[in-house]
């Protein structure tokens, strides 16, 4: 999450790993191995979630590759 859509009012999402591999069909080796895709945030000493339209803007970018 990005202070510039925090100022514009954008109401972001976080989502936990099981969302981000429903989303992705990727597993959770390639999530943290892919080095474009999404960094998680940490939101406790032992908890991470990424911001939902992180991950949704790589599903188009990776779309938007392959066409």
């Amino acid at each position: 999450m990005t202070n510039q859509s925090i100022r514009e009012g954008k109401n972001e999402r976080l989502i936990r790993l099981p969302e981000v591999q429903s989303m992705t069909g990727l597993n959770r080796n390639l999530i943290y191995e892919i080095e474009d895709f999404p960094r998680p945030v940490k939101i406790s000493t032992r908890c991470s979630a990424w911001v939902q339209s992180e991950v949704q803007e790589w599903i188009k970018k990776r779309i938007s590759q392959q066409r």
